[in-house]
């Protein structure tokens, strides 16, 4: 618990000093509020928009774990594709970086006049914004088994189907939760912009009414609410990582496989 708390102490201290210098700055230099608002101001529009803001964010959080749980799950599925065929891996790869140097604003427009203002372009963008991280690490993960182990569980007969679920996806889940946390955040910041150009409800739609309207607390207050969402989101998967190994320690002091 102290050592936690150190840790949270400095970054609390610079924080505090920040809004009130911010709050400072604002009564100061007599700053307008569609401009930008004090923390006072927003943190009064946060409570005052509560009800809704928890409706916008329900829905925002329904597709983000819907987009983000289709892009993991592909993610994996290409890396471990890719890891036990060398030759799809050479020809697809490639294809996989070259990519992600598409604009997300060129491919949410695109799926937005494909698919329509639905859900199911907002699903397809977070999905293609989450699988390439989680793919890139698994991979990294798969590649980097104990070469010794390898050729000793080879020697004494092991499959190819044993040699990736005993040895090099045990060893690649790691590399994966870095993957999936990096994903997170991308799923979060992909499912506010697929709002802002497509949808009735959300987060991004909501920062997207309140801008048209100058109301710029209302703006910030969204903000941080999508700053509490993504770390919610990297807090369930860094718990569930811990958790994971937790579990796998025990079982090795019990002399279980894990």
């Amino acid at each position: 618990m102290g050592n936690k708390r150190a840790l949270l102490l400095p970054p609390a201290i610079v924080m505090a000093a920040l809004l009130l210098l911010w709050q400072g700055a604002v009564w100061l230099f007599g700053t307008e509020a569609y401009v930008l608002p004090a923390p006072s101001a927003i943190a009064k529009q946060a409570m005052d928009s509560a009800p809704l803001l928890a409706h916008h964010m329900r829905a925002t959080l329904g597709i983000t774990l819907l987009g983000f749980g289709i892009g993991a799950a592909a993610g994996f599925l290409i890396a471990a594709l890719l890891h036990v065929l060398p030759w799809v891996r050479a020809g697809f790869y490639p294809l996989l970086v070259l990519s992600q140097n598409v604009p997300v604003m060129a491919i949410g427009q695109l799926l937005v006049l494909w698919f329509g203002f639905g859900a199911l372009p907002r699903v397809i963008l977070i999905a293609l914004v989450t699988f390439f991280p989680i793919a890139v690490a698994t991979m990294t993960g798969l590649s980097k088994s104990d070469g010794k182990l390898y050729d000793y569980m080879r020697m004494i007969g092991a499959s190819r189907s044993q040699l990736f679920w005993r040895l090099e996806l045990p060893g690649a889940v790691p590399h994966l939760f870095s993957g999936l946390k990096i994903a997170a955040s991308y799923a979060v910041i992909s499912a506010i912009y697929a709002e802002a150009i497509g949808a009735d409800s959300g987060l991004g739609y909501f920062m997207l009414i309140a801008q048209h309207g100058f109301e710029t607390a209302k703006v910030f207050a969204a903000i941080g609410v999508i700053v509490l969402l993504s770390l919610a989101l990297f807090g369930a998967i860094a718990l569930a990582e811990r958790l994971l190994a937790r579990g796998a320690a025990h079982r090795r002091r019990e002399g279980r496989p894990s």
